[in-house]
């Protein structure tokens, strides 16, 4: 630490990613920087020193939290850095179980500190808010840390512009008061008490179009809100609106669950071509029809995280504006010591956190392959998704999938899948093991 850069100006230092964001000083503004920004850029990160070729993962989602294990497990010489800007691990899959009360919030609640402990990595704290990749350097609101090689993994975020909302104002409304539910906890916190205290009329939810995180999520949420309804004998009317022409995934189950269990709740619809919410009024206005609701969840269609736009990794001639990057080797073009997966990269597999965990295994075999100068032939990710559609007791549906790469078509399409549409206890509590299967293998050893 530079002398007379003391313990306050450290501290000082913990707002300076909103500062250096919200004043354009991070990356490409016209105005020369502060003495304050020269002093925060120059000083290093409180870490260790490294003890081998530095890997620095940015996201501590399914995607970055297999990744740093996986990193030290294919190359033990690795010295690893996850780094996430929230300090505890909530997780988005399995959250609507947890919304109906069929598992406790500890099921999803995990530690960065275990899982660092137990796999032998360092995580840190703290928000990315530049990147030197001609130094490779990698700037946080604590201080700089160099890498050798940067793997980044930060998630999504919502584009409330493709459902017509381009006012600031509004959009923030609609974040606050009928929040999506995919990116936080905070989201999923909302959501579970707007649920259970309910006192009836429309509750609306949404599904996007393009692709978004989990595809079954928004259907599976629509069946558990209508069981909670009725079992707090709210008389209640669920209103699905879908951006997509039919159901995405388990077309069949999830149409016969709305038929069979909640005829006189859950009103489907689909092709919605939404042109703008009203959060005052609580309307959404489609190509035809306006939707007055009581409450909601709106799911905006989503894009990767605008981390990757403002550090300049982003193809912004895309829809979700999505790193432009190797498809097989998962680099960004023209740099080997940057790799982008989970909801940032530009194939077009599930965002299922099940996809995540299993491609990321993949990228971390890729990275000690390149630094052992040596590479591995492309594996297919594996997305497998259970979903419920009945409680009390938990019956649910299944599907595990694998991709090809199709070479006249030029783009990856669905391989071997294996789908259960008939619900059952069984398999419900299949997924309750995959899920405790997937929180031990990305926070334990083994």
């Amino acid at each position: 630490m530079k002398q007379g850069f003391k313990r306050r100006d450290l501290l000082k230092a913990g707002c300076a990613g909103g500062l250096l964001l919200a004043t354009g000083l991070a990356r490409g503004a016209d105005s020369p920087a502060t003495p304050f920004i020269n002093q925060l850029s120059s000083l290093r990160a409180p870490l260790p020193k490294a003890r081998g070729a530095r890997v620095v993962v940015v996201g501590g989602g399914w995607a970055g939290l297999t990744l740093a294990k996986y990193l030290k497990r294919f190359h033990p010489a690795f010295d690893v850095v996850l780094i996430d800007r929230h300090a505890v691990f909530v997780s988005c899959p399995l959250s609507n179980l947890w919304m109906a009360q069929q598992i406790p919030l500890e099921f999803l609640t995990h530690s960065y500190l275990d899982a660092a402990r137990n796999n032998g990595y360092l995580f840190f704290n703290a928000t990315v808010i530049d990147l030197d990749r001609t130094r490779r350097r990698l700037h946080t609101e604590q201080g700089y840390i160099d890498y050798d090689y940067l793997a980044m993994a930060p998630g999504i975020d919502y584009d409330y512009a493709r459902l017509g909302v381009e006012d600031p104002g509004d959009e923030y409304a609609l974040r606050t008061h009928y929040p999506a539910g995919f990116t936080g906890a905070s989201e999923l916190l909302t959501i579970k008490n707007k649920l259970q205290s309910f006192r009836g009329g429309t509750f609306l939810l949404t599904v996007p179009a393009g692709n978004y995180r989990c595809m079954a999520a928004p259907y599976e949420r629509a069946c558990m809100a209508a069981a909670i309804f009725r079992k707090r004998g709210v008389r209640a009317k669920v209103l699905l609106l879908d951006m997509n022409p039919d159901v995405r995934i388990k077309r069949d189950g999830f149409l016969r669950a709305f038929k069979t269990f909640y005829p006189d709740i859950i009103q489907y619809e689909t092709s919605v071509g939404i042109t703008s919410v009203d959060p005052t009024r609580r309307v959404i206005a489609t190509d035809f029809d306006e939707y007055a609701f009581d409450d909601a969840a709106i799911y905006p269609p989503v894009r990767a995280s605008r981390l990757l736009e403002r550090l300049e990794l982003a193809d912004l001639n895309t829809p979700q504006k999505e790193a432009r990057i190797d498809p097989f080797k998962y680099h960004l073009i023209g740099d080997e010591h940057l790799y982008l997966c989970g909801d940032a990269r530009s194939q077009p597999f599930s965002k299922s956190g099940n996809t995540a965990n299993s491609e990321a295994r993949y990228v971390a075999e890729v990275i000690a392959a390149h630094a052992e100068g040596r590479e591995i032939p492309w594996r297919s990710p594996q997305t497998m998704c259970f979903s419920g559609v009945h409680i009390d007791p938990l019956e649910a549906m299944s599907i595990i999938a694998f991709y090809r790469y199709d070479k006249q078509q030029k783009t990856f399409a669905f391989d071997r899948t294996h789908m259960v549409e008939q619900w059952s206890t069984r398999i419900a509590q299949a997924g309750l093991a995959w899920g405790e299967g997937m929180y031990r293998d990305m926070f334990y050893s083994g």
